[in-house]
């Protein structure tokens, strides 16, 4: 019986969820690693071991490169449970006839939320107005607005435009930078496309959805910093490699600008050495809001869902990074016995 190989640890031994029921019923055992952390990346050699025997996988955060992917000839999908797949070697995953996979209707809401709940705690004081009540303090800094102030957004994908959506409810004059956008959204919402340079200079608040590639890698750093409004907060819910976290940090802590939320980091877990950990004005979360209720049980069921199709012949189009497989792609030299 061929097997799925499970990664993400808010997946792990539901044996009633429609996710599993959706691999089984197609014909898979389904498997997990022993160690639950084992999605946050491990050295090549542990990765093979791993996963030796897996047909498919729902990967989270692991890496698999180019070494992992040829030493692993029976895997034929690796579904992203997500929409990032920059620890993908999809080129080496296209040169062997792996699909590569994400959930691109699963999470986008839910990371929208938290962008915007980061805005709204560093606007509200929340973190720090909570410590100070629980001392017994009865004032605080004074909160500041969302309301009529200019939100810039670096990419109007779909957790851009699910941020934007909100954004427009709570009164914000949006502005986006994205050579790709769609006319009619930008049109319905009112949204002014703009070029970096002015996204930069322009945004009261920034916040940033947009893949991490070799256009983008580091894509804010000290010059970028340099042109923001010192009153300019930025929120980085996509990708800890968008940044040059060193660029940030002198930016924080010089006043060049005045705060910033971020989901994501350059090396994750945080190292707790990281001066990040210790400025005021920053407020952090360890790269888990796609991870809620619904999110990680719409991300799982898409993620089967690519798999069982494409064990039957189904292409799961809109949800294959490397659709060039489309044509010639098949599960072949496996067989599921049907």
């Amino acid at each position: 019986m061929p097997v799925v190989f499970i990664a993400p640890p808010a997946l792990f031994h539901q044996p009633e969820a429609e996710f599993t029921r959706l691999l089984t019923d197609a014909g898979f055992e389904v498997r997990y690693p022993d160690d639950p952390t084992f999605t946050r990346g491990r050295d090549e050699a542990e990765t093979i071991r791993v996963l030796r025997g897996a047909s498919a996988m729902i990967a989270g955060g692991d890496y698999l490169t180019a070494e992992v992917i040829a030493a692993l000839p029976e895997l034929k999908v690796i579904a992203r449970a997500g929409v990032g797949y920059d620890r993908v070697d999809v080129a080496a995953a296209t040169a062997r006839g792996v699909a590569v996979t994400i959930t691109p209707g699963a999470n986008h809401e839910s990371v929208a939320e938290q962008a915007l709940g980061l805005m709204l705690a560093i606007t509200r004081n929340i973190v720090i107005q909570d410590r100070m009540t629980r001392a017994g303090l009865w004032s605080g800094p004074i909160n500041r607005p969302l309301r009529e102030q200019t939100l810039g957004l670096f990419g109007l994908g779909r957790i851009g435009r699910s941020t934007a959506i909100r954004a427009k409810a709570f009164r914000m004059d949006l502005i986006a930078h994205d050579p790709f956008a769609n006319p009619e959204f930008v049109r319905e919402y009112g949204i002014e496309l703009v070029d970096f340079d002015t996204l930069l200079r322009r945004s009261d608040f920034l916040s940033v959805h947009a893949p991490l590639n070799d256009e983008t890698r580091r894509i804010f750093n000290r010059d970028c910093f340099a042109k923001m409004k010192p009153t300019c907060t930025f929120i980085n819910t996509a990708r800890g490699g968008l940044v040059n976290e060193p660029d940030l940090i002198d930016a924080l802590t010089s006043g060049q600008i005045a705060a910033a939320g971020l989901e994501v980091f350059e090396q994750e877990p945080v190292d707790p050495n990281n001066p990040l950990l210790k400025l005021e004005n920053v407020v952090l979360t360890p790269h888990r809001a796609g991870e809620e209720t619904k999110a990680g049980v719409d991300m799982g069921v898409e993620a089967a869902r690519c798999i069982a199709d494409l064990s039957q012949g189904r292409w799961p189009e809109g949800s294959v990074v490397n659709h060039v497989l489309k044509d010639t792609w098949a599960w072949e030299p496996f067989s599921l016995g049907r």
